[in-house]
């Protein structure tokens, strides 16, 4: 299902892939048919990183989504038209975020160390019950 709405100075282009709508607002005078390819570009690549994305991986996962499209797009224009590119961007963008919270828990396990906090139970000794 593809339509278009004008608003004024502006007209939404939307699509819908199964339950999900994706909407974009675009000027009078751009193309609709490039708008469009710009969507299918963007849920390709949303299906390839999620594996058949559905809507439950855009809300718990909304970030990811907007690190596509920022990837896909800038300031409204298509940046990369590679989808190759884009998903090694976003690989590497996920690798640093893994090594950065691994290595944030890392220093927070230090830090509790230091302060005397195992996180874990007592053992029988401290508490004087023995198994």
């Amino acid at each position: 299902v593809v339509s278009t709405q004008s608003t004024g100075d502006q007209k939404i282009v939307y699509k819908r892939y199964a339950s999900l709508f994706f909407c974009v607002a675009i000027d009078n005078n751009d193309n609709e048919l490039l708008t469009l390819e710009i969507i299918h570009r963007y849920v390709e690549l949303l299906d390839k990183y999620f594996g058949s994305v559905c809507e439950l991986d855009i809300i718990f996962n909304f970030e990811k989504a907007y690190f596509v499209l920022d990837e896909l797009l800038i300031a409204g224009e298509v940046q990369e038209t590679s989808k190759k590119s884009v998903l090694k961007a976003i690989a590497a963008q996920d690798m640093l975020q893994d090594e950065t919270e691994s290595k944030t828990g890392l220093d927070e396990m230090a830090d509790k160390k230091k302060l005397g906090l195992s996180g874990g139970l007592p053992s029988g000794e401290e508490t004087g019950v023995s198994c």
